[in-house]
């Protein structure tokens, strides 16, 4: 309507409107569900898990360490196994085996007291954890089609709604600071599980979108090797490169918090605020973000619009360090905006990338491995931050913000070409 009012039809839809229709309809609706229950209880256990192993197992901080860097390593192997396995057998019943896999390893440390057994444990926790990502991303890809970017909008607002129901249940749990407590946090996590494989057995097994180049818009060629993503050189580039486009992370989580205890004079107070901007942000902006970057043009776009938000918020860590305690609050809380603005367009352009990057016949495969990028900056995210990052003071927010955002020009020319490239030997249909 030129001159006109829209109309409620030409509305675009919120949050709770995309909630009740999903891409991908019922399924896709009892799968959201599925996984806010699951990070609920993920939120459970993120928030205990330190406090778990120290006052209850009785570990030091070196095996604490120990313990959830082979969590670390276990997870990073979760991705490509899962990937793997979708080839051959269905995502439903991976996805649910996933579920139960993990119902069990934390049931299990109800009893175990053993640091061998414990360490065997949580690692098969964590490769389960990172399995039931990536299978619940070939879900989604193949139940949304081309509309995945609104589908993953939505799981990642479910996924940080969960999360904080989570971390105040944990804190319930931890304000009460008994044995028996932090048992009841772990049945709690357990029980997530438990539920979400029951919701995921209510669903159906999902077609694949991309076998179809018609379907979707997609690019059907499949590259020189493309049956093996480990001998694609350029898909591989991508992952590689993907890896320090998940550091918004590490900075939200481990940057910020430490950067403000021990190199500003802002109140340590603060440190809470960061989690509540990053999930109130991620709810109300998520969607809009989406339908912004749902093309893998935009897509790439976005890698370079990250570059460029996280640098900013990296030239802020560092100006807060010697501003006194209001200057540095407010450049921190800024730079916690910027993170989790950072965020909101790798959530969105990075998935949309591993998606449209892949032949469509070996997709699950290469899924798979693009789901090791977060994996891997997840364990060396926090040693680089704190190792060499922080030890080098202001300069080495300086260094890092200006090599993320050289790293995302190179993504996106990368992308760009190989997208050209896919796009000139697709073949053409004739009606």
């Amino acid at each position: 309507m030129r001159g006109g009012t829209r109309t409620r039809k030409d509305r675009p839809e919120g949050l709770l409107g995309q909630l009740r229709r999903p891409p991908g309809g019922r399924d896709a609706r009892t799968m959201l569900l599925a996984q806010f229950l699951d990070r609920s209880g993920t939120g459970v256990w993120a928030a205990a898990s330190v406090l778990y192993f120290t006052f209850v197992v009785g570990l030091d901080a070196r095996q604490v360490g120990i313990l959830l860097g082979a969590a670390g390593v276990a997870g990073i192997a979760g991705s490509p196994l899962a990937g793997h396995l979708a080839g051959r057998f269905p995502v439903r019943r991976l996805l649910i085996a996933a579920h139960l896999l993990r119902l069990g390893t934390l049931g299990a440390l109800l009893v175990v007291t053993r640091y061998e057994v414990l360490l065997a444990v949580v690692a098969l926790t964590s490769l389960g954890d990172r399995a039931a990502k990536t299978l619940e991303m070939l879900f989604a890809t193949r139940v949304a089609g081309n509309r995945r970017a609104t589908y993953q909008a939505l799981a990642r607002s479910a996924a940080n709604a969960g999360y904080a129901l989570g971390a105040g249940v944990a804190a319930i749990g931890l304000a009460i600071g008994s044995r028996e407590a932090y048992q009841g946090l772990i049945l709690a996590n357990a029980l997530s599980f438990l539920a979400a494989a029951l919701l995921v057995r209510r669903t159906r097994e999902p077609r694949e979108h991309g076998r179809v180049a018609a379907r979707t818009g997609e690019p059907a060629h499949v590259p020189p090797a493309a049956a093996n993503p480990w001998r694609d050189r350029g898909y591989l580039r991508f992952v590689l490169l993907d890896i320090p486009m998940n550091l918004d992370d590490s900075i939200l989580s481990v940057g910020l918090p430490l950067w403000l205890i021990t190199r500003t004079d802002a109140p340590h107070a603060l440190v809470p605020a960061f989690l509540v901007i990053n999930t109130v942000l991620v709810v109300v902006l998520q969607l809009r973000v989406s339908a912004k970057v749902g093309q893998p043009r935009q897509a790439a776009g976005a890698v370079a619009v990250y570059g460029a938000t996280l640098s900013a918020c990296c030239v802020l860590l560092a100006v807060s360090s010697g501003a006194g305690a209001w200057t540095a609050s407010v450049g921190l809380l800024i730079a916690a905006v910027l993170a989790t603005a950072a965020e909101l367009m790798r959530s969105v352009s990075s998935w949309e990338l591993a998606v449209s990057l892949a032949p469509a016949r070996s997709r699950a495969a290469y899924l798979g491995v693009a789901g090791m990028s977060q994996s891997v900056q997840k364990s060396a995210g926090p040693l680089l931050l704190t190792g060499a990052v922080m030890s080098a003071g202001p300069a080495g927010w300086i260094v890092l913000g200006a090599a993320v955002a050289a790293l995302s020009v190179v993504q996106r020319r990368a992308s760009l070409r190989r997208l050209r490239a896919m796009e000139a030997a697709a073949p053409v249909n004739v009606s």
